[in-house]
């Protein structure tokens, strides 16, 4: 099988067995990691998904996340057959073991931006595998408080949504 179809495959496969954007740590940890290809071989068949609309990206904190689209669900089933089982079995294997990783680096994001307002918007979010959770979106003077909150968010997000929800369902 000619090279980059493979590491498409690898690639695509990868992203549809999981319901979390990866980044690209993640990826080439499992492609590079594993002897597959090299880094530059990666990064051009991850701009090839990019430009066929196999894959889209997100960029949260200046860190690049990937996930299939559509087209790229379509694209594996007409030729994932082509894709051995043993590397099949091999990205599962990776998968499984990194799952906790995949998982907490993408359903508990935050991110922020300068608004036009001449503040900070901080925007804090939970997700269970494709579902959004919570979307908190909330205004702050500086920069330092924006980073501050964002890299609170990952340990303290689960005390807050309980808290949120608790406090919003009781009634008095």
């Amino acid at each position: 099988m000619e090279g980059l179809l493979l590491y498409k495959l690898i690639i695509l496969f990868m992203l549809d067995r999981t319901d979390y954007t990866m980044t690209n740590t993640m990826i080439s940890n499992f492609v590079v990691g594993k002897g597959y290809t090299t880094l530059f071989n990666l990064h051009e068949t991850l701009s090839e998904l990019i430009s066929s609309d196999f894959i889209a990206t997100d960029t949260i904190r200046d860190t690049i996340h990937y996930k299939i689209t559509n087209s790229g669900e379509e694209a594996l089933s007409l030729f994932e057959n082509r894709l051995s089982y043993a590397i099949k079995q091999d990205i599962l294997e990776y998968l499984k073991a990194e799952r906790i990783n995949v998982k907490n680096e993408s359903e508990i994001t935050a991110d922020y931006f300068y608004n036009d307002s001449n503040w900070y918007t901080v925007q804090c979010i939970i997700k269970d595998r494709k579902e959004i959770l919570m979307d908190l979106k909330f205004d702050v003077p500086t920069k330092s408080q924006a980073e501050t909150i964002c890299n609170n968010w990952r340990t303290k997000s689960s005390s807050i949504y309980e808290y949120l929800v608790n406090q919003l369902w009781l009634t008095e």
